[in-house]
């Protein structure tokens, strides 16, 4: 400082250990000093800054994070000062959206400092492929300069300044294409401190952006549209890693070469899949968006605007990969067509069910002997091809009879449409929807209607269940006066359901049959909220209204037209009732699945591998196969 730079003026900032990591931002935490000008000054810059790492704000943020006090340390970086005219932050991606292609840019008069701290407001710009897309010009009332003795001050601008734009648009495309280098160098979203003086820009700081939700990274520049898979199945927590990397094996077959990304793929805790190659279809995107539709109309709203955006237009799978595809569907859709034209043709559509049934019980009768006869990293393997083998097994034997109920569904609304009008066959079909057959969850949840009508006969037990937790739950309700005829209705119940739990494509939640106490609340619920018998007189009711519509439908038309009607009546009800089918099919094969692997990780925990059977969920199935051979 003595020789090179007694005259200078410098900026004295922290930088800890714990400061920008990829999961959090200590940043502002710890205190910068600007404009320290003379030895003295810079001494006692440099110890305040060393003891900035010990403010209230700065130990009640590691507390909250978890971070080890003693486990931090701080360095503190010495600048020379620059001065300049406009300064802000600059995010490469935008911040509010998430919209990795928008870089988003806060300037404002004199230091940083101003707006960092919330000072001052700032002008806004957006820019989109060299493109200036958003200026949003704010008051400037006052700004932050630095005073020839050191230190800083804030100062009011004039009136003409105040409304004026900060930085002139040439600068901000500059600015921007700077921050996509600086993005590029380092390979993550940005988070950029920027000065600019003397018709330069300086970079004072660049980190990582920590709030932004991760996204799936595509090995090609064209746009990709993805869709929460447990959004679709009503589940927006996250799933462990273990759950992600089971329901991800079911379209690994779809994968081009074994390097390629499977469509299904995790981003945050979630399972997205990439329907970007059936959107370019135009045979499939439409029968594609009305099934969503049907799924969620939000859901299909977004995707119909994501396909009419010019980017995707472009966007096409190749020949190669067309027929790669198709090889390999076909060896599910062939025999799934096949068998879909043989229950529509079928003389009794009654006895779908219970082939249904026969199918179910076999297929995990299977599964049950092959896991019984391997053990160690076979198992892991024999429950990848199993997922796998999901698609072919289930879809092609199972899910094809709602697909055929689906049929019969829209060739029936098709037929009434014409004959009635939009208004009256929706009115119609609506009525015939009602209290469907064969319906897994519908009749789960009457069974739970009947044990919670069997729980209001005992008071005693409905006190209990209100401060009832997991801790042997089951055998404290057998000290219960009417417990135990309750505990033989719960264990009826789990017989037939206990695979099933609120958010059960992850493998990795409770099951019923783990955690019966999580039935309570649903029963409880039921009590305060139905009388007895509720339940099931409303589904009695439901298919007298059934049985009316079925009645009025096959009046409105002639013979022979009639009788094919009737028949198109008689598959709607017998058949879209099992719309459920498949997926409790894949729901017990899970439950199976997830037993196995509890089994194995008994052995790494016997082994001091693992701490507890738990700590499995956190492995994909690949990892769990390297640790059960010792890799």
């Amino acid at each position: 400082i003595d020789t090179t730079g007694k005259d200078k003026a410098y900026a004295v900032r922290s930088s800890a250990t714990a400061e920008d990591l990829p999961t959090a931002s200590f940043a502002g935490q710890q205190d910068t000093f600007l404009n320290v000008c003379g030895k003295d000054q810079l001494l006692d810059a440099v110890k305040q800054c060393w003891s900035s790492l010990f403010t209230d704000r700065a130990i009640s943020y590691r507390a909250k994070n978890g971070f080890d006090h003693r486990s931090v340390f701080l360095a503190v970086v010495v600048q020379e000062m620059v001065f300049p005219e406009v300064s802000g932050i600059m995010f490469t991606a935008d911040p509010i959206t998430g919209h990795r292609k928008t870089i988003s840019i806060d300037a404002s008069f004199g230091l940083g400092e101003a707006l960092v701290s919330g000072v001052v407001s700032a002008d806004l710009y957006q820019v989109r492929s060299g493109e200036i897309v958003k200026k949003q010009l704010s008051k400037k009332e006052s700004a932050i300069y630095s005073v020839p003795e050191g230190g800083t001050v804030q100062k009011t601008l004039s009136p003409e300044k105040q409304q004026t734009q900060a930085l002139p648009d040439p600068k901000i495309v500059e600015l921007a294409e700077l921050g996509r280098k600086i993005e590029a160098h380092y390979g993550k979203e940005q988070d950029i401190e920027w000065a600019f003086a003397g018709g330069s820009f300086y970079i004072l700081q660049s980190r990582p952006i920590t709030s932004l939700y991760p996204v799936i990274r595509v090995f090609d520049d064209k746009p990709h549209v993805l869709i929460n898979f447990g959004y679709i199945q009503m589940m927006t927590d996250p799933l462990k890693p273990l759950g992600v990397s089971v329901i991800s094996q079911v379209l690994r077959f779809l994968k081009k070469d074994p390097s390629a990304q499977p469509i299904l793929r995790e981003a945050g805790g979630r399972v997205f899949s990439d329907i970007t190659g059936a959107l370019s279809l135009g045979f499939v995107r439409s029968r594609l968006l009305k099934v969503l539709s049907g799924m969620d109309q939000l859901m299909a709203s977004a995707v119909s605007d994501a396909v009419k955006r010019k980017e995707h237009q472009h966007y096409s799978i190749s020949r190669k990969g067309m027929f790669h595809i198709a090889g390999s569907l076909a060896p599910i859709l062939i025999p799934a067509a096949l068998k879909v034209a043989g229950i529509l043709l079928m003389r009794n559509p009654d006895k779908a069910e219970k082939k249904a049934e026969l199918i179910i019980e076999a297929i995990v009768t299977d599964t049950e002997e092959k896991l019984s006869r391997t053990s160690g990293a076979e198992t892991i393997r024999v429950i990848q091809k199993g997922m796998g083998n999901m698609l072919q097994d289930v879809l092609s034997k199972v899910a094809v009879y709602v697909l055929s109920g689906m049929i019969a569904a829209g060739l029936l609304e098709k037929k009434l449409k014409k004959k009635l009008g939009d208004e009256k066959s929706a009115i119609l079909l609506a009525k015939l929807y009602k209290s469907l057959p064969h319906n897994v969850t519908t009749e789960m949840g009457l069974e739970l209607g009947d044990l919670s009508d069997q729980a209001r006969k005992h008071p005693d037990v409905i006190d209990y269940f209100k401060r009832a937790n997991s801790e042997n739950f089951m055998e404290e309700l057998l000290k219960i006066p009417g417990g135990a005829e309750l505990k033989h209705g719960l264990d009826d119940f789990l017989k037939k359901y206990g695979m099933r739990c609120v958010g059960e494509i992850d493998m990795t939640r409770p099951r019923w049959a783990e955690a019966p106490v999580q039935l309570v609340p649903s029963i409880l619920s039921h009590i305060r909220t139905a009388v007895a018998g509720e339940h099931r007189r409303k589904f009695k009711q439901g298919e007298m209204e059934a049985e009316e519509a079925k009645k009025e439908i096959i009046s409105q038309f002639r013979f022979p037209e009639k009788k094919r009607i009737s028949r198109l009546v008689h598959m709607y009800r017998s058949l879209m009732g099992m719309r459920e089918h498949h997926k409790f099919t894949l729901v017990k094969l899970m439950f199976l699945y997830k037993k196995a692997i509890l089994k194995e990780a008994h052995t790494l925990v016997e082994k001091g591998i693992l701490n507890c059977e738990e700590d499995v969920f956190y492995f994909t199935l690949e990892e769990l196969i390297a640790l059960l051979e010792n890799r």
